[in-house]
């Protein structure tokens, strides 16, 4: 897209966009470039949404099953799993959660390049000057992306992992700080060790709060399951 986009930008910052009207103003014909761009990603991303979505949960739940599996088969326990009410509703809130922000990627990005593309005409910056700026908050807005992608794995992770203890009938889990990163979380650190409900989390500063579900945390959790911790 990021291609797509310093392409277009550039045909029309040089005046060579066969659409341009021979009396229209480099800042209208920008805008106009930045709308055609704006409505042709958010088609396609709008298209690829539900289908990305769906496999990226599909792969969230095959994996969490795996890890719980290996954990009760560790201590002898052998459970069938079934895809339950509380599965099916935690699967398919992945689902509407990425597909929402899959599609507020052009949204958000070509937002950003209009911003940036007017600003730079507005200053008389050459074409040089403007793309190295998309450059720039490309290189941010990779980087941003990265990080949505990391954490909506590990909040996926989270939701379907206790919603298939809850179906074999867990009800508490022992948080563990993941004793990572350099700067760690004073409240997750003191956490370690505590019980929780796995239907709501551990109460931190007046808030439930779930291992592994807010930004950058690692902590993780111990099923308590009679019979499985005995």
């Amino acid at each position: 897209m990021n291609r797509d986009v310093k392409r277009e930008i550039s045909r029309v910052y040089v005046g060579s966009d066969a659409g341009i009207a021979q009396d229209e103003s480099p800042a209208v014909a920008l805008r106009k470039a930045a709308r055609r761009l704006h409505k042709k990603w958010t088609a396609k991303f709008d298209a690829l949404s539900e289908e990305l979505a769906r496999e990226f949960t599909d792969k969230t739940l095959s994996a969490t099953d795996r890890s719980v599996q290996k954990k009760l088969s560790d201590v002898g326990f052998s459970v069938p799993f079934k895809m339950t009410d509380e599965m099916r509703d935690a699967y398919q809130a992945t689902i509407g959660e990425n597909v929402g922000l899959i599609r507020s990627i052009p949204e958000q990005y070509l937002t950003q390049v209009e911003t940036i593309t007017m600003q730079s005409v507005t200053a008389g910056r050459d074409l040089g000057a403007l793309t190295e700026k998309i450059e720039q908050q490309y290189g941010v807005t990779h980087r941003r992306a990265a990080l949505i992608a990391r954490d909506q794995n590990n909040k996926a992770t989270a939701d379907m992992v206790a919603a298939r203890q809850r179906s074999i009938g867990a009800k508490k889990g022992i948080w563990r700080h993941s004793h990572g990163g350099k700067y760690p979380r004073p409240d997750h650190v003191k956490a370690d060790g505590e019980e929780f409900d796995l239907s709501k989390g551990l109460l931190i500063k007046g808030k439930y709060v779930f291992p592994g579900k807010e930004i950058g945390c690692k902590c993780g959790w111990d099923m308590v399951l009679p019979g499985f911790n005995d």
